[in-house]
């Protein structure tokens, strides 16, 4: 049973806990994260879900996930990297660069950017969620977006958001 603090709109944690896959309450929502993984050469690192996820399968994605109860938002961005695609980022090498609310999920998700140059194998991922992984210029995401295989609501990739 996976467990979420929820917090008010202003990000401020409320002693409420939410079990995952139940209706998150008006007013209250959790902390999910999207992170981007850039290397020196400016490819950024995707990866597709697996056949066997229930929600969009196959589709092309970053990594993400929602915050566990008791983690703040780095932690889980850090654990879901790990998780998904089993890499250790360092922590001092990501950035958020982008925090929104949406009402319509009951979230709060924070982009984060992360500089990373070293190998990537799925194989050390501790979850099935991922079925591949691949670097990828932005030019080359765009085209998968309007090809309808890449996760339509990451498209704020193409916005100004220092991505």
């Amino acid at each position: 049973m996976e467990l979420w603090d929820l917090y008010d709109k202003n990000r401020k944690k409320t002693d409420r806990v939410q079990i995952r896959g139940k209706q998150i309450p008006e007013g209250y929502y959790h902390i999910v994260v999207h992170v981007w993984i850039r290397n020196s050469k400016g490819l950024y690192l995707i990866s597709q879900r697996s056949a066997s996820r229930e929600k969009d399968p196959l589709i092309w994605e970053t990594v993400g996930g929602s915050v566990l109860k008791g983690e703040d938002s780095l932690t889980g961005a850090l654990r879901e990297v790990f998780e998904e695609v089993g890499i250790k980022l360092n922590p001092n090498k990501g950035t958020i660069i982008k925090s929104m609310l949406r009402e319509n999920y009951r979230d709060i998700v924070d982009v984060w950017l992360f500089h990373y140059d070293g190998d990537v194998d799925i194989n050390n991922a501790t979850t099935d969620e991922v079925a591949q992984s691949k670097w990828m210029r932005k030019e080359e995401i765009k085209k998968m977006l309007e090809e309808g295989i890449f996760q339509d609501n990451l498209r704020y990739l193409f916005d100004t958001y220092g991505l």
